[in-house]
């Protein structure tokens, strides 16, 4: 009987071989594939991110413009407040030219008889106005004119009011009443400072 012998240590040691070299390409192309899909995604991202910086470009652009429109809109609104106001002011002065006559015109109105006004002050809108009476109905009788707000001073208040003693002739004295009040100037409609017209009519309550 004849007996053949086979040696497979070869083929063996070849068949580990090429697992080993099967085992070390497929880590050479996991890296590979690895280090593809690692490029691709910094390309993409950093495609994203430049695209992301465009629009943060564009947004910032855009940002700066509305700033400076908005500092225009600021600087436009100042200049029409500044305008609005300078026209206020003429409209004041063309409507407070002519106010003296109407203030005096609405005392010779409104003066009860048996009251003398001695002082009148005005500041801004309100009116001082001091003077002296026969009695103190007569002061009430020149507030309830005055209150009446058909003339152009209104809301009176009286500040004060006492008794005093003033010589009328040699050796004649006679006692009055010592007023002072104050009350608020209207302010003329441009259409009545243009037309020179009162607020309304009066109606006199005498004393």
């Amino acid at each position: 009987m004849n007996i053949v012998l086979i040696n497979l240590l070869p083929h063996r040691e070849a068949k580990r071989k090429k697992r080993r070299e099967a085992f070390y390409v497929g880590i050479v192309m996991s890296m590979l594939v690895g280090l593809l899909l690692l490029g691709l995604g910094f390309t993409v991202l950093s495609a994203m991110i430049d695209r992301q910086q465009s629009r943060n470009d564009f947004l910032h652009a855009q940002i700066a413009q509305l700033d400076v429109q908005i500092k225009d809109i600021a600087t436009l609104r100042q200049e029409i407040e500044s305008l609005r106001a300078r026209q206020q002011a003429v409209e004041n002065l063309q409507s407070d030219r002519n106010l003296p006559v109407y203030l005096f015109d609405d005392l010779t109105q409104d003066t009860p008889t048996g009251v003398q006004i001695t002082s009148i002050k005005q500041e801004g809108q309100s009116v001082l106005l001091q003077g002296t009476a026969l009695s103190q109905e007569r002061v009430a009788d020149l507030l309830r004119n005055l209150a009446d707000g058909k003339g152009w001073l209104e809301k009176p208040e009286l500040i004060e009011i006492r008794s005093v003693t003033t010589q009328i002739s040699k050796g004649n004295t006679q006692t009055v009443s010592a007023f002072q009040l104050r009350a608020t100037l209207k302010r003329a409609t441009p259409a009545q400072a243009a037309s020179g017209a009162a607020p309304a009519g009066k109606t006199n309550v005498a004393g």
